[in-house]
C-alpha cells in the first residue's frame, strides 16, 4: 500500500463554522476522486508560527484555512515560512488579503502607506455569491465542467495600481470576480501557491468535488511521488 498524504491545515479550527467542516469534507470529496488515501492534520495559528521550517517538511500540501483567526498578525510569519517552501500551498478565504498586505510589505510596494485594499466588502458572516471569471488557460480548464458561481465571505477591492506592481514580479491574477476584482492569485516562481478570496470547499460536494481543491491534492502526490 502506498504512504498516504499528508496535508497541514493551518487555522484555528471551530466545528461550528461552515468554511471549517466543509475543508475537512472538501479534502474527503478529492481524495476519493482522485483514489488517494489522505490524511489531514489541523495545526492553531499560533501553534504553526513556532515551529522550525523543519516541521513542515513532513507535509506533502499545506492548506491555510479561513477565519477568523485568534491572531492574524501570525499569518505573516507563516507566509514567510511557505515562500520558501516546496509543497504545494492552497489559501482560502480572509487570508487573501493578509497575504497581499504581506507582499506588499516584503516588496515595499507602499511606501507611502497608502490605502491599497479594502476593508471587508460582505458584512456580518455571511455568505454571498461571486462569479469567478478566469482569466488563465490552467484555470478556464478548471472551470470548464463546474459552475463559475462560488459562495465567499470576504471580497476586497484593489487599487488598481496595486494590482499592476504585484502583476510584474510577484503574482499573476488566474481569475477575477464580476467586479473586476482578483479572486484568484497564484505565486510566481512556485510550482503550486494559489489563494482564492472564496472558499472553493464549500461548493464541493461528494459528486462533483471541487477542481481547485482536487488539483492541489494531485500536485502535493506528484511532488511526494518524485521525492520517493
Amino acid at each position: 500500500m502506498s504512504e498516504s498524504l499528508k496535508i497541514a491545515i493551518i487555522g484555528d479550527y471551530n466545528f461550528t463554522y461552515n468554511s471549517h467542516h466543509a475543508t475537512n469534507l472538501s479534502l474527503d470529496h478529492a481524495s476519493d476522486f482522485l483514489e488517494l488515501e489522505i490524511n489531514y492534520y489541523w495545526i492553531k495559528i499560533n501553534e504553526a508560527i513556532q515551529y522550525k521550517p523543519i516541521y513542515f517538511d513532513q507535509f506533502d500540501g499545506i492548506w491555510i484555512a479561513p477565519g477568523p483567526y485568534q491572531n492574524p498578525f501570525y499569518l505573516n510569519g507563516i507566509f514567510k515560512l511557505l515562500l520558501e517552501h516546496k509543497s504545494p500551498v492552497l489559501l482560502t478565504g480572509e487570508a487573501f488579503k493578509t497575504f497581499i498586505e504581506f507582499l506588499i510589505a516584503i516588496n515595499q510596494l507602499n511606501p507611502y502607506s497608502e490605502k491599497l485594499i479594502s476593508e471587508n466588502l460582505i458584512a456580518g458572516n455571511s455568505f454571498e455569491r461571486v462569479t469567478i471569471n478566469p482569466l488563465s488557460s490552467t484555470f478556464e480548464k478548471l472551470y470548464d465542467n463546474f459552475s463559475n458561481i462560488e459562495l465567499t465571505s470576504s471580497r476586497f477591492s484593489l487599487y488598481p495600481q496595486l494590482i499592476e506592481q504585484l502583476k510584474s514580479k510577484f503574482i499573476d491574477i488566474e481569475a477575477n470576480n464580476q467586479f473586476d476584482d482578483p479572486e484568484i492569485v497564484s505565486l510566481i516562481n512556485h510550482d503550486f501557491f494559489v489563494a482564492c478570496a472564496f472558499c472553493p470547499q464549500i461548493s464541493s460536494t461528494r459528486d462533483i468535488p471541487h477542481p481547485i481543491i482536487y488539483t492541489f491534492l494531485k500536485a502535493a502526490e506528484e511532488i511526494r511521488v518524485s521525492n520517493t
